[in-house]
């Protein structure tokens, strides 16, 4: 993934990543890891007061970055509709269908099916596969598709 995000940079694409993990938590290494500055990290949030000249986190969550609420954030964000979308989970699956309903798209299923080089957790993607398979999304296994799954 990570040689594609670069090949799209070098394109002319600005990548961003929509993730159900914590904006917060991942805006600190998405530079190092995926060559991506932070204010392209799509995420959920918890709330944030101001006070004293501070931002405060609250106990209450401003989002969940996760199923329908993925493309309400990303247009938020971003003011455009994808032209790609990867995911790799059920609660990715509005993500594909948000770009496939606009122009013509390419959307990716990444499928976490190699137990023996990465995690083997097809489960909670079932819906996703479905959902790829009836609309013509492009499914990616790890286990068939990657030579090499960490760099070096």
């Amino acid at each position: 993934m990570v040689e594609l995000l670069g090949y799209l940079e070098a394109n002319g694409f600005t990548n961003y990543i929509a993730s159900g993990g914590g904006r917060d938590f991942m805006r600190p290494i998405t530079t190092e890891m995926y060559g991506l500055p932070p204010e392209r990290v799509i995420g959920s949030s918890v709330g944030l007061d101001f006070k004293d000249g501070q931002l405060l986190t609250t106990s209450r969550p401003e989002f969940l970055d996760d199923g329908p609420i993925k493309p309400v954030r990303i247009w938020g964000r971003t003011g455009r509709r994808p032209i790609l979308a990867a995911g790799n989970s059920n609660g990715d699956i509005e993500m594909p269908q948000y770009a496939q309903s606009g122009k013509p798209s390419l959307c990716l299923l990444l499928l976490h099916d190699d137990a023996g080089r990465e995690f083997d957790y097809v489960a909670g993607a079932e819906k996703a596969l479905d959902e790829a398979n009836a609309n013509g999304w492009t499914v990616v296994s790890i286990r068939d598709c990657w030579t090499t799954v960490f760099g070096d």
